[in-house]
């Protein structure tokens, strides 16, 4: 008999491999991480305060290093290699985009030459033939045709790994976000029978989750674009290949895809649209750094680093679970909705202010 989760019948023995995969990627970079931050601190290689940074003093970067040896040490374990273009195309810009983090981490890449090398391998994505085919009927729209398949993804794929950059402002934000999506990436893409693709998301969240013991505040080593960047795009493109199951015909686990997928990135996308928009309305460019982002919201009103990362996962967590009980709501009712979560949730962390007449609530400048 298989256990029943959320309505939905598990077989645990269809995640075998994939628990095999998350355990190798999580001890690897366990045992790397800690050698990493010695040769980071050997070269003095930092992340330095700045307007866009939480932290006060210098503190090793490119734990994303480690998180990408360890899920690629278990994808060589575990994954089926194959000459499928898409699983090249995937791999390679997987590659590519941890040398840009790198690069990136050592000496600041400008943001034109970084978003063309992210346009480069989002194409390459969707002319392997991930797309976003079919909005599932979203205002009357089923098929789309095939410009708007190429754009819709190439925005979708770039846009979603700037915002996983962009609020990796805090220990353990980022990497506690994407180990929750990631996990639930991997549980529905072997449900759906993607089971070979499901170990790159059971992977990267092995890797993710022995980084996140060392990223915790206070932490001892950042994850840096080399992490973040890689998270990203990693996400973003195993939850386009999840709504493209589930609106080609081949699937029809969950009705709803494109508002189950977007709950999986919809506090980093929700977030920088916000940070845009606010910064033009004020006159502003989009890129200028301020301290406007959700994180801050909390840590500008004394919060610790450590409870807002854990707070704003655990909202994540109940979008996440609400996203897929709206499965009988219509679609563009759903989309609505947690688009209101999202601003209700902004609200309150806007006004949710440190009781400062409690003592152990003090927050200590990290």
């Amino acid at each position: 008999m298989n256990p029943t989760l959320l309505q939905i019948d598990f077989d645990f023995h269809a995640y075998k491999i994939g628990m095999l995969c998350f355990v190798t990627a999580f001890v690897i970079a366990m045992l790397l991480v800690p050698l990493l931050i010695k040769l980071v601190n050997r070269l003095n290689l930092f992340d330095q305060p700045g307007l866009r940074k939480n932290h006060d003093t210098p503190i090793p970067t490119m734990g994303g290093i480690a998180v990408c040896i360890g899920m690629a040490i278990a994808c060589l374990l575990w994954f089926q290699f194959s000459k499928n273009f898409f699983t090249i195309s995937f791999f390679f810009s997987i590659i590519v985009l941890l040398v840009v983090g790198i690069m990136d981490d050592l000496n600041d890449l400008r943001a034109r030459n970084k978003l063309v090398i992210q346009l480069a391998l989002a194409s390459l994505i969707a002319f392997s033939g991930v797309r976003l085919t079919n909005l599932n009927g979203i205002l009357g729209i089923y098929e789309l045709p095939i410009s708007a398949q190429y754009t819709l993804t190439i925005v979708a794929i770039t846009g979603i790994t700037n915002a996983f950059n962009l609020i990796d402002g805090i220990d353990g934000l980022a990497g506690g976000i994407g180990f929750m999506s990631l996990v639930i990436l991997g549980l529905f893409l072997t449900l759906c029978g993607e089971i070979n693709i499901a170990l790159v998301a059971f992977a990267l969240a092995g890797g993710l989750l022995g980084f996140l013991y060392y990223n915790f505040n206070p932490a001892r080593i950042f994850m840096g674009d080399t992490g973040s960047l890689v998270l990203g795009f990693v996400t973003a493109v195993l939850t386009i290949y999840l709504i493209q199951l589930n609106t080609s015909g081949t699937f029809n686990l969950i009705t709803h895809v494109p508002v189950f997928g977007l709950s999986l990135v919809l506090i980093p996308v929700f977030d920088t649209l916000r940070v845009f928009c606010l910064r033009i309305w004020r006159g502003k460019s989009p890129f200028d750094p301020d301290k406007t982002h959700i994180h801050h919201l909390l840590t500008n009103n004394g919060w610790s680093h450590n409870f807002a990362a854990k707070l704003i996962c655990i909202a994540h967590g109940l979008i996440l679970i609400t996203g897929y009980f709206l499965k009988n709501v219509r679609q563009e009712i759903g989309i609505l909705i947690l688009f209101g979560i999202m601003l209700t949730i902004i609200f309150i962390f806007q006004r949710l202010r440190l009781p400062t007449t409690k003592k152990y609530f003090q927050f200590k400048n990290q």
